[in-house]
């Protein structure tokens, strides 16, 4: 970890976070690079799909920026559309953490490696996977148990009926975190994740005060 510029963290380590500590099946091992104070602040997820509508990524960006600038670290999961949309909003105002499915040293998604130097200056980057593992599908929902094991809500912006973003959801629930969803239009089918969320009594969000209002976050 030292040769890469890596800073590693396991369960016993003073550093490791309490609340990441508590879900059932805490990472043995997180490699990070970036600012590790940024573990220290309460943390909020914004999720979503991938192929996201302009709407959809405008709604993360803003609620991001919004909640970065109450002093909520915003967190998500470096994929493209709605993650990547949350992790700009949250710089534009404060601070951001990145969880990563792949090791430090993969350049994915492509495209990314901007919003990667931007987040390293800025924030934090983690993931449980070491140097040289390249992005596994079954990587995937290990890196949301930690998403959700980080952060004390999760909020689902503009998730299809299928979705790895509802998975995220689901493991937080089973951690006790908050799961809250943004509603969106009824006609292309990309909000029925969420909608079902809403049904079965996951927080309506419109704005970044609902969030803060669901956590008693007061600034």
């Amino acid at each position: 970890a030292s040769a890469a510029r890596h800073t590693l963290l396991w369960p016993a380590h003073p550093s490791y976070p309490p609340l990441l500590g508590t879900i059932v099946d805490p990472p043995l091992g997180l490699w990070m690079t970036g600012h590790l104070d940024v573990l220290a602040s309460p943390a909020v997820a914004i999720v979503g799909s991938r192929r996201a509508s302009g709407s959809g990524r405008e709604v993360a960006w803003q609620l991001a920026a919004d909640l970065a600038a109450a002093g909520l670290v915003v967190a998500s999961g470096f994929a493209l559309g709605i993650d990547a949309a949350a992790h700009r909003g949250a710089l534009s105002r404060g601070r951001t953490l990145a969880v990563l499915g792949c090791g430090l040293d993969q350049s994915y998604p492509s495209g990314h490696a901007t919003l990667r130097q931007e987040i390293e200056a800025a924030g934090l980057l983690v993931t449980e996977f070491p140097p040289g593992s390249p992005p596994r599908a079954h990587h995937f929902p290990l890196r949301n148990r930690i998403l959700s094991g980080l952060c004390r809500a999760v909020v689902v912006v503009q998730a299809a009926e299928r979705s790895g973003s509802l998975i995220t959801a689901r493991l937080a629930m089973e951690q006790g975190r908050d799961v809250m969803a943004v509603p969106g239009d009824v006609r292309a089918g990309t909000n029925a994740g969420g909608h079902a969320l809403l049904r079965d009594g996951a927080r309506l969000v419109e704005r970044a005060a609902d969030v803060l209002d669901e956590l008693g976050w007061y600034t």
